[in-house]
């Protein structure tokens, strides 16, 4: 059976998701909307076969949104390989954009026998634990910049390493208004977030996601994490060396970027 180019373009980005490599751009008609990118994203998806530890929402700052007249943010899964401890070593190339620090959830397997759509009051039941988490972000394409959030989605959502601190019970707090802060001494090198830069709070973020993996009818049958999207931004990487991440009544993080 002859492959399509879809088909093909997938296995060679697979292939560098894989093996950690680089190839030349995908061509725009698979990202320049993210309805086809997001097509395009699952093809990739269906292609791994290490466990989907989670799900990532991206795009979730509202001003880039409204800059590349998105709609709504998007989701991606998080597979196994792309999750390490706080502290440990992420090996970038020269297309990665950045590190975010963002607030991750770990959710109940329950949620996949829920009735209905989830909303910002009934969503925290689900919710075992939280945790402060730095995610590395970039291509594996020989891309720079973002036109459009097709750009990132069918990248596997531009994800290259997500980083978790100690999580904690999940309780309610003011989730919406939390000071964060990210930096890297060695390149003199702070800046300061607010979780309410996360398409409005990471509860509101975190409904998103699982109405939208309701949606897509997934089911993991086990616990697992979702990403909520960053509080500071893409920060630029200027300096390789230790970023320590803070976040207010959460704790902190620290991602070794070489």
């Amino acid at each position: 059976m002859t492959k399509t180019l879809k088909d093909k373009i997938s296995d060679k980005l697979v292939n560098a998701f894989l093996n950690n490599k680089i190839i030349s751009p995908i061509p725009s008609r698979f990202t320049k909307r993210l309805a086809e990118a997001d097509k395009f994203r699952k093809l990739c998806e269906s292609k791994i076969k290490d466990p989907t530890i989670g799900f990532k929402a991206g795009g979730t700052g509202i001003p880039l949104m409204k800059k590349l007249k998105e709609k709504e943010p998007f989701i991606a899964s998080v597979f196994k390989k792309n999750l390490i401890k706080s502290g440990k070593i992420v090996k970038i190339n020269k297309f990665a954009l950045g590190i975010e620090l963002e607030v991750c959830y770990l959710i109940k397997k329950t949620f996949f026998t829920s009735k209905g759509k989830l909303t910002n009051s009934n969503v925290t039941k689900y919710i075992s634990h939280m945790a402060p988490c730095i995610e590395v972000v970039g291509y594996r394409q020989k891309r720079k910049g973002i036109t459009s959030f097709g750009d990132l989605s069918s990248d596997f959502g531009g994800n290259i390493k997500f980083l978790i601190g100690q999580k904690k019970k999940f309780k309610k707090i003011n989730i919406g208004n939390l000071k964060t802060n990210i930096s890297n001494k060695k390149a003199k090198q702070s800046v300061d977030g607010n979780t309410n830069a996360v398409y409005v709070n990471p509860i509101n973020s975190l409904r998103f996601v699982l109405n939208k993996v309701k949606k897509d009818k997934i089911n993991l049958d086990k616990d697992f994490y979702v990403f909520t999207g960053s509080t500071v931004g893409v920060v630029p990487i200027i300096k390789k060396g230790t970023y320590t991440a803070k976040i207010d009544k959460l704790g902190s993080v620290r991602a070794v970027i070489s």
